[in-house]
């Protein structure tokens, strides 16, 4: 990896919307760090589906573009108005797009600090899936001790960090998942129940477990292939939290639908509960400090180098491996 001033370091980035196969590696000068940002040199990014979208033209963004929203690293300098950063911190971000990099400028708003002993493996891996699954699962609504929720895709990236923070929180979790394999990972994460919903019925699977409208909060990252089930399953005044389109978007749906049993709906998203320093940071503390503990295990699936950037998003978007997924310059 180039380093000096003025040199150049390789990033994915897109000029056209598509599959993966859009991601091209370029060389490009290193960046500059501005008003407000500090320049980064990159240990590891993580691959979220959020990247996937942005890749296939479902969230628009100007092209071209380098890919990626997280990852970790080390300061190399900071900008104009910068405070509480310096050259050679241990830092990781979530929310500064043109991660997928050797090299980054990245918002110091959205950065913190490593704390040692965390690796940085682990700091660029928790970034936007363990601030989402944090924010889930205390303010979408807040759930605690008596309250039972669905977690669907229990043993991928953010559906494990959610089913082990629910179970912080005192929660009863159901979990659903795609195989036999991942059944063993979304109980090893804390779950009480856990359905294939590959061999049984989902909304069979998960009523044989806790009976039928007896479920308090549906965490959804799948989207339209489990969107109509889950609201079965809820109870009266149950909640329905719809955070990601792993198997496509829920269609557009009137109001009434959701009247049967007055439930509550929501599509959040993870900047608008990071939106100050102060709630980023209250956040971050309490991950690193339940990863220090013991408490958070963070699941690595896989480390491919940045010129695979294209075989990553095959990997996700085919659910075969349970964790998370990175890119390694």
């Amino acid at each position: 990896m180039t380093t000096a001033a003025g040199g150049t370091s390789a990033a994915v980035q897109i000029a056209e919307t598509g599959g993966p196969e859009v991601m091209q590696l370029v060389q490009r000068p290193n960046p500059v760090a501005g008003e407000g940002e500090m320049t980064v040199a990159v240990a590891a990014v993580g691959v979220n589906f959020i990247d996937t979208y942005h890749r296939s033209g479902l969230y628009d963004m100007p092209l071209p573009v380098v890919l990626g929203q997280e990852g970790a690293g080390t300061v190399l300098e900071v900008g104009a108005g910068v405070e509480g950063f310096a050259p050679g911190d241990r830092v990781a971000w979530a929310g500064s797009m043109g991660s997928y990099a050797e090299q980054t400028a990245v918002s110091a708003s959205v950065a913190y600090k490593v704390p040692d002993g965390v690796d940085l493996d682990v700091a660029a891996a928790i970034g936007v899936q363990g601030l989402t699954a944090h924010y889930l699962i205390t303010d979408c609504p807040r759930i605690g001790p008596g309250d039972r929720c669905l977690v669907h895709a229990g043993a991928g990236g953010t559906g494990r960090l959610i089913v082990q923070m629910a179970k912080l929180r005192g929660a009863e979790v159901v979990a659903t998942v795609g195989s036999d394999a991942k059944v063993e990972l979304a109980r090893a994460a804390g779950a009480d129940h856990v359905v294939n919903y590959s061999t049984t019925d989902l909304v069979a699977g998960v009523e044989a477990a806790v009976g039928p409208d007896a479920i308090d909060v549906v965490y959804d990252g799948v989207g339209a292939a489990v969107y109509d089930d889950s609201l079965r399953l809820l109870r009266l005044r149950g909640a329905m939290v719809t955070f990601g389109n792993a198997s496509g978007a829920v269609e557009p749906k009137a109001p009434l639908h959701l009247m049967g049993k007055s439930l509550w709906l929501t599509r959040p998203k993870l900047w608008d509960f990071i939106a100050t320093r102060e709630e980023l940071d209250s956040r971050v503390s309490e991950l690193f400090s339940w990863i220090a503990s013991g408490q958070l295990d963070v699941r690595i699936a896989g480390r491919l180098p940045m010129s695979e950037a294209a075989e990553a998003h095959r990997l996700l978007q085919g659910r075969s491996l349970a964790g998370k997924i990175l890119l390694v310059p």
